[in-house]
């Protein structure tokens, strides 16, 4: 087999039910596949290390900027740096903007995999490229840039907590909060802290997607397990699709949404 001896790669899909051909590519090349479908995060830069992990394979298929987040958080760490990169598939636009930012990693398909691995263990970058304006979480780099909320602008706040204005932290000159807007607004951050209200409401609360940036902000960590894998399935029956992700603080996450255009009304 063109793995031989089995090296561990770890492996990010963001559909567990779309991996099983991947997975199955990989231990047909001699690979073993550490991927984990119920994982709502990455797993720690100590777990990775310790793993023995040899490369990394990132699905680019679904949800492109998730890969594009995960590639950029391991090139930025020494510990994880030096490990290979392999991409597997996605839209031709967004993988050639992920390509122009890291262009020592590979871009294949799930039937070139094998090959594309063993190319990569044999020839791994010597100065691997480090993609600072990939970053999430570069330094400087304000929650209210993530959330792009720009000067001047007017924020919709649903639901929020008492100290949303900590969380979100230092702000462009002349923003405005408005909690329960009616209105229009650039963008509305809406407040989840359970499952069950996220379901309910999410049907009135989606016609926001349509006139500004929809972020639905939930609590790390809830005692009824609402995660970003939830949030996700239930905006995407509604016909909202979602294309960025980040971590405002310890206590809360944050998920941007669209209207699939089809749907836009």
């Amino acid at each position: 087999m063109a793995g031989g001896s089995f090296s561990q790669v770890l492996l990010f899909h963001w559909r567990s039910e779309e991996a099983g051909p991947l997975i199955a590519a990989l231990r047909t090349a001699g690979y073993a596949a550490l991927y984990n479908p119920e994982a709502t995060k990455p797993p720690k830069l100590r777990e990775i290390e310790e793993a023995g992990v040899a490369a990394v394979v990132i699905d680019l298929s679904r949800l492109p900027s998730h890969g594009r987040y995960v590639a950029a958080w391991l090139r930025g760490s020494k510990r994880t740096r030096h490990l290979p990169l392999v991409f597997i598939g996605g839209d031709a636009d967004k993988v050639d903007a992920i390509r122009k930012h890291i262009p020592d990693a590979a871009y294949t398909s799930v039937k070139g995999v094998g090959t594309a691995l063993k190319t990569a263990l044999r020839n791994p970058p010597r100065e691997p490229v480090v993609p600072k304006g990939m970053m999430e979480t570069a330094p400087g780099r304000t929650n209210a840039q993530k959330l792009g909320i720009r000067e001047g602008a007017v924020v919709r706040v649903i639901d929020p907590p008492a100290d949303y204005v900590r969380v979100i932290g230092l702000l462009p000159a002349s923003v405005t909060f408005e909690e329960g807007l009616s209105g229009a607004a650039a963008v509305s951050l809406w407040f989840v802290r359970q499952a069950s209200e996220c379901e309910a409401a999410l049907p009135v609360q989606r016609k926001h997607a349509a006139t500004s940036r929809l972020w639905i902000l939930w609590r790390k960590g809830g005692r009824d397990g609402l995660n970003g894998n939830i949030i996700r399935e239930a905006a995407l029956a509604l016909g909202l699709v979602d294309y960025k992700i980040c971590s405002l603080d310890p206590a809360w996450s944050g998920m941007e949404f669209a209207v699939k255009k089809e749907r836009r009304l």
